[in-house]
């Protein structure tokens, strides 16, 4: 079955910078587009990047352009996401997810989360 599991967050100082990972299992890993979402208290669920992990396309939330980069290793089977520049409104529960496929970003499968607390 679907497995994801994301580490890497933690409490942060603004300006700082983590690593989120988010291990995959119980599929083909290059198959299906990874992507992150994040929820912060009292908000709503929303995207921030995902990577087609075929040919390693990548899409970014306005919000975090510029200061988050997503990529993957597939030979691990394993996304991350880099954020830099963090400020306080980056502080959230922090989900991977999987797609349906490469190609059409609905994600069905979701990790457990992780903190990201910026001060």
């Amino acid at each position: 079955h679907v497995q994801l599991v994301e580490s890497g967050g933690g409490s942060v100082q603004a300006g700082g910078s983590l690593r989120l990972s988010c291990a995959a299992s119980g599929y083909t890993y290059s198959t299906f587009c990874m992507g992150w979402f994040r929820q912060a208290p009292g908000k709503e669920r929303e995207g921030v990047a995902a990577i087609n992990t075929d040919d390693g396309t990548t899409y970014y939330a306005d919000s975090v352009k510029g200061r988050y980069t997503i990529s993957r290793d597939n030979a691990k089977s394993t996304a991350y996401l880099h954020l830099s520049s963090l400020t306080t409104e980056d502080t959230a529960v922090y989900y991977c997810a999987r797609a349906y496929s490469n190609y059409i970003l609905l994600f069905g499968y979701w990790g457990q989360g992780t903190q990201v607390t910026v001060s």
